[in-house]
C-alpha cells in the first residue's frame, strides 16, 4: 500500500490526520484494482472463467474460452497464463489426480472482480 506523509506549516494535528486517513482511503481504492489492471485481456477473461465455472479444470477452461473467441487456444498460451494468476494469487492450482489441475477462485481473486465489474458499471449502462 502507497503510504503519504503530509508535511505542512500551522496545520492542526486533528485536520493532518483527517487528511492523511483521505488519502489512505483513495490509495486503497486505486490500488485494489491494481492486480486487475496489470492482467491481459486473455488472463483477465481466464479469471472470470475460473471464477464462472462449476469444475474449472484445464480442458473445461479450454472449451469455454474457445467457445468465445471462437478459435482454438494453445496449452502453450493457456497454461502459462494460469500460472500467471497463480502466482498473482488470483486462483489456486490443485490437482485432481495425475493428469489434471482443477482451478479455483481465490478470496483475493473474487475481490478483484467485484472491484473490477464496480468500476466497470460506472462507465457502462447494462440497462440500455
Amino acid at each position: 500500500m502507497v503510504k503519504y506523509r503530509l508535511v505542512t506549516h500551522g496545520e492542526s494535528d486533528e485536520f493532518l490526520r483527517s487528511i492523511q486517513g483521505q488519502i489512505s482511503s483513495i490509495s486503497k481504492l486505486e490500488c485494489e484494482n491494481c492486480d486487475m489492471y496489470d492482467l491481459t485481456g486473455f488472463q483477465r477473461d481466464l479469471l472470470y472463467v475460473v471464477a464462472g465455472l462449476d469444475d474449472p479444470h484445464g480442458l473445461a477452461i479450454k472449451d469455454e474460452l474457445e467457445d468465445y473467441y471462437e478459435k482454438e487456444i494453445h496449452h502453450g498460451r493457456l497454461y502459462p497464463n494460469l500460472d500467471t494468476l497463480v502466482e498473482k494469487g488470483l486462483i489456486e492450482k490443485s490437482q485432481r489426480d495425475r493428469r489434471t489441475n482443477e482451478y479455483s477462485t481465490t478470496r483475493r481473486g473474487t475481490r478483484e472482480i467485484e472491484a473490477r465489474t464496480g468500476w466497470e458499471a460506472r462507465y457502462i449502462d447494462h440497462d440500455g
